[in-house]
């Protein structure tokens, strides 16, 4: 050991601490959903009380205490600040909070979920004020999970955002790019970036989440070890870039959806509109139902099917369009009548 491999490891508790320290404040603003008052004297005494229980031999009871003390004080700041809030699947620099930040950086902060389905729940009990999730992408096509739970989910979709997906290869800091013999990342990114790894003979490895393995490359540190993932996961896991847009296909595009448990008013509707409904699996019924926006002249963007049931399929279809339009307000009521299940997800804007 020499001094910089220890100043490397202390880097890497920096990293540690400050992200822990992140997570601590994303809580916070989560307990403050479920009481009445931000103030809450028992609970900081309680606190405080058990952090000088259980500081460490190096640390002065003193200091861990007025260390807490401003800590609390920092999150009764940010509960006060009644901040907005949206979730998504994964760790923090998985492409779907890219997509957040893209979709409104100043006035929300994204919380992880593990599942597609806590991302859902959780808007739908009020925990989250927007969640956002991926339905589709140009290379791997729609995300089944998503779209199944959204037929039957009462959730709107009030923005979009179309993300072009940039993947990078990072590693440890202190890693020669000619030492990396493994990546990891999510098998859907190790698929998109195939044609790299094999021209560079690294050998994939899946791995949950981008994200996630980024984190976790921070914390394991396994040797001649390298993730693919987004740059924001590499500034938040303080990981080396070693290339940059690594995708074999240029045209790599995410669609991510923005859900609430309350529609845009008609005077904030956007220009593009999305609806679901179920069909018999009967010859002739779907371009029934799509000769309706033709005669109407209404751009079609999206047309998805999944199964709702044995015998029927559930339709997405989104369209251009606002729904204070009346050839489009003539559309829908005319497909409202021809199918079943129907449901109007939304009027919203789509950002790029």
């Amino acid at each position: 050991m020499d001094l910089q491999k220890i100043r490397n490891s202390i880097d890497v508790l920096d990293s540690k601490i400050l992200k822990l320290l992140n997570d601590r404040m994303e809580f916070a603003l989560l307990a403050n959903r479920f009481k009445d008052e931000v103030e809450d004297k028992g609970r900081e005494q309680e606190l405080l009380k058990r952090i000088k229980k259980e500081m460490g031999r190096l640390i002065d009871p003193l200091f861990c205490e007025k260390l807490y003390v401003e800590i609390i004080k920092k999150s009764k700041e940010l509960q006060n600040k009644k901040l907005k809030l949206i979730a998504f699947q994964g760790e923090h620099g998985a492409y779907s909070d890219v997509a957040a930040r893209i979709w409104n950086s100043s006035s929300l902060v994204s919380i992880s979920c593990k599942e597609f389905s806590e991302v859902f729940k959780g808007v739908n009990s009020g925990i989250y004020d927007f969640g956002i999730v991926p339905v589709e992408n140009t290379l791997g096509g729609i995300v089944g999970e998503v779209n199944d739970i959204m037929f039957k989910t009462d959730l709107h979709i009030v923005g979009a955002v179309d993300l072009k997906i940039h993947h990078a290869l990072m590693t440890l800091h202190d890693i020669d790019h000619r030492e990396i013999k493994t990546v990891y990342s999510h098998p859907q990114a190790l698929a998109q970036c195939r044609e790299f790894l094999i021209r560079n003979k690294l050998e994939p490895s899946p791995f949950y989440d981008t994200a996630g393995a980024a984190r976790w490359l921070t914390e394991k540190q396994p040797k001649g070890s390298a993730v693919i993932a987004s740059k924001l996961a590499g500034d938040l896991y303080n990981l080396k870039i070693v290339k940059e847009n690594i995708e074999d296909h240029e045209v790599n595009r995410t669609r991510f959806l923005i859900l609430a448990k309350e529609a845009i008013s008609k005077d904030m509707a956007g220009e593009k509109c999305s609806i679901v409904f179920s069909t018999k699996d009967k010859a002739g019924v779907l371009y029934e139902i799509l000769n309706i926006f033709a005669e109407k002249n209404i751009n079609l963007t999206r047309i998805e099917s999944v199964p709702s049931r044995p015998g029927e399929y559930a339709f997405f279809v989104d369209f251009i369009g606002s729904s204070s339009d009346k050839p489009v307000s003539e559309v829908i009521n005319q497909v409202k009548t021809r199918t079943s299940n129907f449901r109007f997800l939304g009027c919203y804007s789509e950002k790029k």
